[in-house]
């Protein structure tokens, strides 16, 4: 492949505009981009760190793309069956940006052409009915084994950030979805636990992305409404990861909650209660055992008027751990899992002490009811009890 591929604009899938050129960045085995002159006139900064400047924007980290380029990335599943499917003679960034394909998070797409946007080329999405058999294709990728060549469109890189779940893309409802399958391994009914656990979720006044489980042989899938398109609009999406390195933050809850201050929708102060919602999130995480909250489980979505508002949370469920910490900073005691630190630093949700201490109270009076719900989803006893000694329901407010 070559080193120079072309990145184009989706937001308005009939219409792509092209945005400019990505080239190998052999010092680092990144990715860099270089703005073309019609998007300089009259496009905008796709992050903090990649201006509208006549110049070639460098990645900062290894093996990574440059500034929100880097969010257009396939997650570890899709690197997997790229590998396994496509076999690409080279496996740096650019060429896992190329076989991503048309399918990927938020509005970016990659082309070998300047002049047409000719992406990496897969087959109409499978449809809810083709669930059964797009797990056996899932599982054959698990096991390295090779996939027949007309089965090979069923199985697209993905479309979320940062996963290593086994995934497919199909269209239910005459609009694109993520299915998620459980891992041979697995501990627990993972797909049904985290319906489970994002519907608990939405009964603590976080808004999440919308899941249906799916009955499988062998336990089930979960079906998750993708939330970066919208009537067949693409939305331009940031995951937490690239928004705060791009601004020179700290990856932290603090932190996020900081940028949507400083970059969220105005109208309404919905960037407020947006900051409100984040820490209902950190706490339900922190009670929930949801550990693997990681800088790339939270996204951001651009708004037509150019601001960004927190996406519905995605990618809940109890790693079954009790690891203690979390992956993104809670407070003044880094990132103890703990109500005491989540409470360290309230005000830079634009909550006082009082008004966080309500929110924790009734967050901890939704998740105190876990089982209750868990059993109405249909979650089996066995998977309550292995969960049971991990969801922490403390018998006390913090000091």
């Amino acid at each position: 492949m070559s080193d120079t591929l072309h990145l184009w604009w989706l937001g308005r899938p009939d219409m792509p505009r092209y945005i400019g050129e990505l080239h190998l960045f052999r010092p680092l085995k990144g990715v860099s981009l270089r703005y073309a002159t019609d998007w300089l006139a009259s496009g905008f900064p796709l992050s903090e760190n990649l201006p509208l400047i006549p110049q070639e924007l460098l990645p900062t980290e290894p093996e990574t793309a440059a500034g929100a380029v880097d969010d257009a990335r396939p997650d570890r599943w899709g690197e997997r069956v790229i590998r396994l499917i496509d076999k690409p003679r080279r496996l740096a960034v650019l060429d896992y940006l190329y076989y991503a394909g048309h399918e990927r998070l938020g509005a970016l797409g990659v082309s070998t052409s300047a002049t047409q946007y000719a992406p990496h080329g897969t087959g109409p999405l499978p449809r809810l009915a083709d669930a059964a058999e797009l797990q056996e294709l899932a599982l054959r990728v698990l096991a390295g084994e090779p996939v027949e060549e007309p089965k090979r469109r069923l199985i697209a890189p993905g479309a979320t950030l940062g996963g290593a779940r086994p995934k497919a893309l199909i269209t239910l409802d005459g609009h694109p979805w993520v299915l998620k399958f459980n891992e041979p391994g697995d501990p627990f009914d993972a797909s049904l636990v985290e319906h489970a656990t994002l519907t608990l979720a939405a009964q603590a006044g976080i808004r999440v992305a919308q899941t249906r489980p799916v009955k499988l042989n062998r336990g089930h899938a979960l079906a998750i409404k993708r939330f970066d398109r919208s009537q067949g609009i693409r939305l331009h999406a940031l995951s937490a990861n690239v928004a705060l390195k791009a601004a020179g933050m700290p990856l932290g809850y603090p932190e996020l909650a900081q940028w949507l201050r400083r970059r969220g929708v105005a109208a309404g102060n919905l960037y407020q209660q947006h900051m409100h919602e984040l820490f209902r999130r950190m706490v339900f995480n922190i009670l929930i055992d949801n550990t693997d909250d990681h800088e790339k489980n939270h996204a951001l979505l651009m708004t037509p008027t150019g601001e960004y508002e927190l996406s519905p949370a995605y990618d809940i469920l109890p790693t079954g751990q009790a690891l203690g910490y979390q992956q993104l900073r809670v407070g003044l005691h880094g990132h103890d899992a703990t109500l005491d630190n989540a409470l360290s630093e309230c005000r830079q949700f634009g909550l006082t002490l009082k008004e966080a201490r309500q929110h924790i109270q009734a967050v901890v009076k939704v998740v105190e009811g876990w089982q209750a719900h868990f059993a109405h989803i249909g979650v089996s006893g066995a998977d309550q009890a292995f969960l049971s000694p991990y969801i922490r329901l403390p018998g006390q407010m913090p000091r």
